[in-house]
């Protein structure tokens, strides 16, 4: 029997509003809420930006993969790290248990809420800027993503009703997490 599809998951840049809206969509939808950042740096005992110092991008982006495959939850609001699509075999664990949704933010927003980019513990390499990485990533977003949302002027808010909206009108394509009258109480 295959998995019920209950989980929301959020995929994007950083700076894009997965923890924030998150957090914010696991309360309208009654859900749990899962940051994987924060279980990274829990599994490991420090940030981030110690593990990329100490032991490099490839490393995070390893332990990243190992903390979303042993990931079992339901019903949840799911916060992924921004490289989180750099491997196939997490994405493919998660969407197997919910729906991929991308916070896009264009690039001018991202710099304006980026203040942190060198000491954040971004898995990227000692040469790539934030322009490369947006760059790098879109693509593989867009790959991934069952449910894109332009997140372009929109509050954290508005947002959460964009992705409520769009779960709404995703419900017959296999997302089992809500029924449409759930949703409609909701919107």
């Amino acid at each position: 029997m295959a998995e019920q599809k209950t989980n929301i998951i959020l995929i994007g840049m950083p700076g894009a509003g997965k923890s924030t809206v998150g957090v914010i969509l696991a309360k309208f939808m009654s859900q749990d809420f899962i940051d994987t950042d924060l279980l990274i740096q829990v599994s490991q005992g420090r940030t981030l930006h110690n593990i990329v110092d100490k032991d490099g991008c490839m490393m995070l982006r390893r332990i990243e993969e190992e903390v979303i495959l042993g990931l079992e939850c339901n019903n949840c609001v799911i916060a992924t790290g921004g490289s989180a699509v750099y491997s196939d075999a997490a994405m493919t664990y998660l969407k197997s248990r919910g729906v991929a949704v991308f916070l896009d933010v264009n690039l001018s927003t991202l710099h304006s809420r980026i203040h942190d980019f060198e000491t954040r513990g971004l898995a990227k390499r000692p040469d790539q800027t934030f322009s490369d990485l947006y760059l790098e990533r879109s693509s593989l977003y867009i790959k991934y993503a069952d449910v894109r949302v332009d997140c372009t002027d929109l509050s954290q808010e508005e947002v959460c009703g964009t992705i409520i909206e769009k779960l709404k009108r995703s419900v017959l394509k296999g997302y089992k997490g809500m029924d449409c009258r759930t949703v409609t109480k909701i919107v």
